[in-house]
């Protein structure tokens, strides 16, 4: 009963600090995440809500990054509490191992292993979805409008505006130049040019407009031949008012369609990871006989000479008289042999004498061998009169004609280049394939590595704890960072 109750304020003493330090873990690789993307997302335009939306998302693909974290500075700070009050000293006086005091630290921090697996495996793919698809729209997302002083603006596709000055109602402007580019590529140029005017956004925040006064338009039209000569046209327009209005649905963030995502290796769970895994090895397997029956196709002397082997050993030259009578005669024994055989089997009880029996008979039989026929065949004149005397040639190819000679080896070079093109194609396949084989592999490891790691950093921190005899945040923070900064760099 003693030990229960030990064994529940380890536990009550553990929990606190674990979360404190869970949630700082969170903020400090929250904070790491928007110090990178901070450039991408600031300028945006980009809305309150959509941010925080994004960041929960992500917060939850780093609760296996934090609970490590979070266990090892925990176990530092309650061993360390217990080791500088000489708790710990009390517990080994009285019998108690320090594995015994751990254990139900042991026992809750398996749990906590569980628990982040189980993250991993299910609300983790998920997450990651849901945040790296919204961070994809903010990364491709255009900067907000901002018409600024001497400065031309792009923002608007096809059109760059310049503003000579601005008053300070941030509607009057002077100076105005705006070229027109949406017609560049027929060989059309325009442009306009004002004293002054005004611009503003709609009530309902969906269109920028621009008036001008006072102003002068010049186009250019394409280049025209008339009567075989070139001609240059061009066309001024002065005006008292002209209105340009812009659509400002450019500059609004477009979501993109989730399952583009959906194939990725951190959306996977643990079993999509290793069927598509299995996928990766199968279609190396067949990349790899494709290339083969590419390259076997063009070799068609290799696919003769095997026909021709395989012909070979089927062929069954025929014997003399003598030996078809000796082979006859050697049947015939054999048969009777395995009768007596069979005869002494009969009043025989012993299978392994059974066996001995048999192959010691079939030992004593001969029958004519393959090998032999092979090299009477080969012997033969009906053989030697098709193949004929090639010794006189240096080369296979000089058995054709000097026609043939030549059309044979530029379809020999074609080949080979054909192959080796066949080849690098698949060089560089099975090379982007192991990349992302890896990578399958890597994400499925990380998994359990996570998970394994909340318990072994357990058995990291509780003896440290124990040896620096120090509670509270202080000196359990800064060995814990220490030590993580050992591990990570």
């Amino acid at each position: 009963m003693t030990m229960k109750i030990i064994d529940r304020l380890l536990i009550k003493s553990f929990i606190p600090p674990l979360i404190v330090t869970f949630f700082i873990a969170i903020f400090v690789l929250i904070m790491q995440f928007l110090w990178k993307w901070i450039d991408e997302i600031a300028g945006k335009g980009v809305g309150l809500f959509f941010i925080l939306e994004m960041l929960g998302y992500m917060s939850i693909s780093l609760i296996p990054l934090a609970l490590p974290i979070a266990v090892l500075i925990s176990s530092v700070m309650v061993m360390g509490n217990l080791s500088e009050r000489y708790e710990l000293s009390s517990f080994k006086s009285a019998g108690v191992s320090l594995a015994r005091i751990m254990l139900p630290l042991m026992i809750f921090t398996a749990g906590i292993s569980i628990f982040s697996y189980v993250c991993s495996d299910t609300l983790i793919p998920l997450s990651n979805l849901k945040y790296q698809s919204r961070l994809y729209d903010i990364k491709n997302q255009k900067p907000t409008l901002s018409l600024e002083e001497t400065v031309f603006n792009d923002d608007f596709q096809g059109f760059a505006i310049r503003i000579g000055a601005k008053e300070n109602d941030n509607k009057t402007i002077k100076e105005v130049l705006m070229y027109d580019e949406t017609h560049n590529a027929n060989g059309r140029f325009a442009q306009v040019a004002s004293k002054s005017g005004e611009m503003f956004v709609t009530a309902n925040q969906q269109f920028f407009v621009m008036k001008l006064y006072d102003g002068q338009q010049y186009i250019e039209p394409r280049t025209e031949f008339r009567d075989g000569k070139e001609s240059y046209p061009f066309v001024r327009t002065k005006f008292k008012e002209w209105t340009k209005v812009f659509d400002l649905g450019e500059f609004s963030i477009d979501r993109t369609d989730e399952t583009l995502f959906k194939g990725h290796h951190n959306m996977l769970t643990t079993h999509q990871l290793k069927d598509a895994i299995d996928s990766i090895d199968q279609q190396k397997e067949l990349r790899i006989l494709s290339t083969a029956n590419e390259l076997n196709s063009g070799l068609h002397f290799r696919r003769a000479t095997e026909a021709f082997q395989r012909s070979v050993e089927i062929y069954e030259p025929p014997f003399e008289d003598e030996e078809r009578t000796e082979n006859k005669e050697i049947s015939m024994d054999t048969l009777s042999t395995d009768s007596l055989t069979l005869a002494k089997l009969s009043k025989d009880s012993t299978l392994a004498d059974t066996s001995s029996i048999v192959t010691a008979e079939l030992s004593q039989t001969r029958l004519p061998s393959l090998a032999g026929s092979k090299k009477r065949y080969y012997n033969s004149a009906t053989f030697k009169d098709s193949v004929g005397d090639i010794a006189q040639y240096a080369y296979f190819v000089e058995l054709f004609k000097e026609n043939d000679q030549r059309l044979l080896l530029s379809k020999a070079k074609s080949y080979i280049s054909s192959a080796q093109q066949s080849i690098s194609s698949t060089f560089r396949y099975m090379e982007r394939t192991d990349d992302t084989r890896i990578k399958y592999v890597f994400q499925l490891h990380n998994k359990y590595s996570t998970a394994w790691l909340v318990s072994f950093f357990l058995f990291i921190g509780a003896p440290m704890g124990a040896i620096i005899r120090k509670g509270g945040f202080g000196y359990p923070l800064l060995v814990s960072v220490f030590f993580l900064y050992l591990i990570l760099c």
